[in-house]
């Protein structure tokens, strides 16, 4: 009598407190609960693989303003659920400071170019970073993405002016190749086409 039942979902683990003190883990499927014994859900952790986009806005060795896209994908550790769910109040918070100190203490040391050249290393520092502070909290730090860099507007919009004049001047040069080949083709015919016509001219002669 008096007994009532919960039901997490698949992926899901529910947390039984016991007059408020912790009991033990709800797993999907039906969990009997005993209110008369003071049983309540204490809350919900997900066992799904779980993705959290982090942006951070930083500055270059050459001070340039630039803001890194950065993925983190992590999933709780079946058995380090209590951890995760009392050790940590806000799991996304927390991981998200640890990128932006992992990202504000590398790219500065970078120039631009070197920032875009080195962004793998840069996910690789802030996945380690991640591993090691996270995992005692229960967390498995399965991945870390640099997804963009995106510089500051107008120094964007200068590389793009950059980037625009460069293929300019190789396509010049490609153009001004190519005509110097077709003078010089010409040349050639041009002589190829005198020295068969001194040839039959010679010719001519002899036979007179």
């Amino acid at each position: 009598m008096g007994a009532c039942y919960s039901c997490p979902r698949e992926e899901t683990a529910a947390l039984v407190e016991r007059f408020g003190k912790y009991s033990h883990v709800a797993y999907p499927g039906c969990n009997c609960l005993n209110p008369l014994c003071g049983e309540s859900i204490a809350g919900r952790v997900s066992l799904r693989v779980q993705q959290l986009e982090v942006k951070c806005e930083t500055k270059t060795k050459d001070n340039v303003f630039v803001t890194l896209v950065v993925s983190v994908q992590y999933q709780v550790r079946r058995e380090q659920i209590f951890d995760a769910f009392y050790k940590l109040t806000n799991s996304h918070t927390q991981i998200s400071s640890y990128v932006f100190d992992v990202v504000r203490a590398s790219v500065p040391k970078m120039i631009l170019d070197d920032v875009f050249l080195e962004k793998e290393a840069i996910a690789m520092s802030i996945k380690q970073e991640l591993t090691k502070s996270m995992g005692s909290f229960g967390f498995d730090i399965l991945k870390a993405l640099v997804n963009d860099i995106q510089p500051a507007p107008k120094v964007k919009e200068a590389m793009n002016d950059i980037n625009a004049a460069q293929r300019l001047r190789i396509a010049a040069v490609e153009k001004a190749e190519a005509q110097k080949v077709r003078v010089v083709k010409e040349a050639e015919a041009e002589a190829e086409a005198k020295y068969l016509q001194g040839a039959g001219v010679a010719r001519q002669r002899q036979v007179q």
